[in-house]
């Protein structure tokens, strides 16, 4: 922490906790306000202006990700089109467009603002001209509540964390909301699964339900529009690839549409300038090959023969368990398909026979249980035989960042500890 901005509201209450704090500026609000120039007196903007972004840090410490606005702008606040993948020439296309067609809407991001989905749908909005509705923390009964009251088109959301309580509070009180201004909710940062989708449809089949898939540092990856009664094998989505997105294998050359090789999921064009103050971790992660600058955070993928890509999940994750490997958010979706599991994590855990066991850390639903046996049964009728939870450990609550990211080294952590207990 380097600075503490003081702002007075008129109470005079003393603010305890400043002593000791030596090598921290403290600065009064009012004073720093009245000292700044009252004229425009500072260079012009630029698309070479930084817009730094934080991880998740699903596995680690979150990174600071720089953006230029120009980057950003087209990779994560509609300067390319979603579904076409056109190009916009000038920013004010955007609210033109807008003004042209059906006009602004009412949005509601449910993701906080720390979080890039929060940051750049709320970005998306002003550029829009939209009607932006904030809470300052998530509660499903609540914002459904707010849907009604503030006639919410757009419902963005992060992933399972924040669509099954969702989910579960619409199902039990949708008779007392007028959701009619709804039409589509979104999700990003984060794995919907399709059993989650499905509940939400069947209660409002009206609604366009739509699965975003990206990275801070690259933008987003591929959308997919959720179809009712689809099937998947339980994890992440197949989606259309966005512009510049592209899988690669380790020489940097694009995976073969049809062929079932597994590569990384890699994006060039408007892309990030690296990471704040990791020039080491930048070269890893954003590598110039044969003059062609890529980012490639570590998400691995294959390409279906029509040219969709499928996501298995981030390789600092995945599961070795007797030389095959196991992608933990594709068992993650298989059990969330079953009706006891409120929320889960799959993580690795040692093992002498296997190098490492698959293992599920499990939150059931209030009233509800499984056997291990029960959730393996499950299983089988999604994923392969391999990837299926050879362990099973209960908690009372997933970890999870308040943007509804994962908590991986905590769940592998939690598995650990409750094995060793169980031979104790």
């Amino acid at each position: 922490m380097k600075h503490i901005v003081i702002a007075e509201d008129g109470s005079g209450a003393a603010i305890d906790g400043l002593e000791g704090l030596d090598d921290v500026v403290v600065v009064d609000y009012q004073a720093a306000r009245d000292a700044q120039s009252p004229v425009r007196d500072f260079g012009a903007r630029s698309g070479d202006d930084i817009h730094m972004i934080y991880t998740g840090g699903t596995t680690g410490m979150p990174k600071g990700v720089m953006w230029r606005q120009e980057d950003i702008f087209y990779s994560l606040c509609g300067g390319i089109d979603a579904y076409t993948n056109e190009k916009v020439q000038r920013p004010e296309e955007l609210s033109e467009k807008c003004a042209a067609g059906a006009g602004p809407i009412v949005f509601f991001p449910i993701a906080p603002l720390m979080h890039g989905a929060g940051q750049v749908s709320t970005i998306r909005g002003f550029i829009h001209g939209d009607t932006t509705v904030l809470v300052r923390k998530f509660d499903a009964d609540e914002a459904w509540k707010l849907v009604d009251r503030e006639r919410v088109n757009v419902l963005g959301i992060t992933g399972d964390a924040m669509a099954r309580p969702l989910a579960d509070s619409l199902q039990e009180s949708i008779s007392n909301y007028d959701l009619t201004s709804l039409f589509s909710i979104g999700s990003s940062a984060a794995i919907f699964s399709q059993s989650i989708k499905e509940q939400i449809m069947a209660l409002l089949p009206n609604l366009l339900v739509v699965d975003s898939v990206g990275a801070t540092e690259t933008g987003m990856n591929g959308i997919k529009i959720a179809v009712p009664g689809e099937e998947t094998q339980g994890g992440p989505a197949t989606v259309k690839a966005s512009r510049d997105s592209i899988v690669i294998d380790d020489d940097y050359n694009e995976v073969v549409p049809g062929s079932g090789d597994v590569g990384r999921i890699a994006r060039t064009g408007n892309i990030p300038l690296g990471y704040y103050k990791d020039p080491e971790r930048t070269a890893l992660v954003f590598p110039v090959v044969n003059g062609r600058r890529y980012s490639v955070p570590g998400d691995f993928a294959k390409v279906e023969e029509d040219g969709q890509i499928t996501l298995l999940g981030r390789g600092s994750i995945m599961i070795n368990t007797g030389g095959e490997k196991v992608y933990p958010e594709e068992v993650e979706g298989a059990l969330k398909a079953h009706p006891a599991v409120f929320d889960c994590l799959v993580v690795g855990v040692p093992d002498q026979r296997w190098g490492e066991a698959v293992a599920a850390v499990v939150q059931f639903r209030p009233g509800t249980s499984a056997t291990l046996e029960e959730l393996a049964a499950h299983c089988r009728d999604h994923v392969a035989g391999y990837k299926i939870p050879k362990r099973l450990y209960l908690t009372d609550a997933i970890v999870r960042a308040p943007s509804g990211k994962p908590d991986y080294p905590w769940a592998k952590q939690f598995a650990i500890k409750a094995g060793e207990s169980e031979k104790a």
